[in-house]
């Protein structure tokens, strides 16, 4: 186990590096003259170089991109080239809208796939079981942001119990907050459960098929019994996969769903920094959401070693 974990822990690094010089590169490349376009079509030359000067930007690219590894490494995400404010706070601002939504949203999504993908599979041969299993084919296929739309209508316009969009702050009014993410947390529950109810369902039918199931049956257990004591740990495996990889799907549902809702959340803050080209906080931002996606993916690497001894010999 030691091995495969440094195993691991030197691929993630590795996977870090090669993303922050293809984030730096891409969003560096596609930039154009920042200090110019911040300035104007009006600035003189000697403004632009001014401006290129104190931010640094007249330096060499490699000089610039161990400059920003070297502040990310000690906290420092640099600074906006238009306000001044510092990335960090503009960051831990927008976390208190976006980690409940992503959080409450996955969880919902679990609480939903797990029960109706396992019922489904133990009830594959039943009317009940393919129900479920069509409901599951027909949420995949609902956009996330037509699913906020629908649930706006019905639960904002038509019903009045919930706000349609807008922001209460937590501390302003706790559970206003609450209320303003109901309807962006289902949307993407909800989606995020039809396509994991999918993969559940999958799961534990290979599971029921396998021999050691069925010898559990034989001896007497019923369907659910023989999955939870002989079958659950290996259904678990790809579960955990596939929940790691919907993890970074999930990150760019919120981009749609903090749109839909007007949320001031991190995904509306990286859309407008974009349309401002504030290079730092764009490139800042994106690395740090990789790092977070790849360390999911890590830590489901790792549960999966832990779970199979077959992975750490193999992988």
């Amino acid at each position: 186990m030691p091995v495969y974990i440094a195993r691991k822990l030197a691929f993630f690094l590795l996977a870090v590096i090669a993303a922050s010089i293809a984030i730096f590169l891409l969003i560096r490349g596609a930039g154009g003259n920042v200090a110019a376009i911040i300035l104007g079509k009006d600035a003189t030359a000697e403004a632009i170089n001014a401006l290129s000067q104190q931010y640094g930007l007249d330096r060499p690219m490699v000089v610039q991109y161990f400059d920003w590894i070297g502040n990310l490494l000690q906290g420092d995400l640099g600074r906006s080239f238009r306000t001044n404010e510092a990335v960090t706070d503009l960051v831990v601002s927008r976390l208190s809208i976006s980690i409940p939504l992503c959080v409450s949203g996955l969880l919902l999504g679990l609480l939903i796939a797990i029960p109706a993908g396992t019922y489904s599979a133990l009830n594959s041969d039943k009317p009940i079981g393919a129900l479920i299993a069509l409901l599951s084919q027909v949420g995949i296929a609902v956009p996330v942001f037509w699913a906020g739309i629908l649930l706006s209508l019905l639960f904002g316009v038509r019903l009045g119990w919930l706000p349609t969009g807008g922001w209460t702050n937590w501390d302003t009014n706790f559970w206003g907050a609450v209320r303003s993410l109901v309807l962006p947390v289902i949307s993407l529950g909800v989606i995020l459960g039809a396509s994991l109810t999918r993969y559940v369902r999958s799961a534990v039918l290979d599971v029921m098929n396998q021999d050691y199931v069925r010898t559990a049956r034989a001896t007497g257990m019923t369907r659910m019994k023989a999955l939870l004591q002989v079958g659950l740990r290996n259904a678990a495996l790809p579960i955990a996969t596939v929940v790691g990889l919907q993890i970074a799907e999930l990150i760019g549902g919120t981009v749609i769903i903090e749109t839909v809702f007007s949320l001031p959340g991190l995904s509306r803050m990286i859309l407008a920094n974009v349309a401002a080209r504030e290079v730092i906080v764009v490139q800042s931002t994106v690395m740090l959401i990789i790092i977070f996606v790849m360390f999911i993916n890590l830590l489901v690497d790792l549960l999966y070693g832990a779970l199979d001894p077959r992975v750490r010999l193999t992988r």
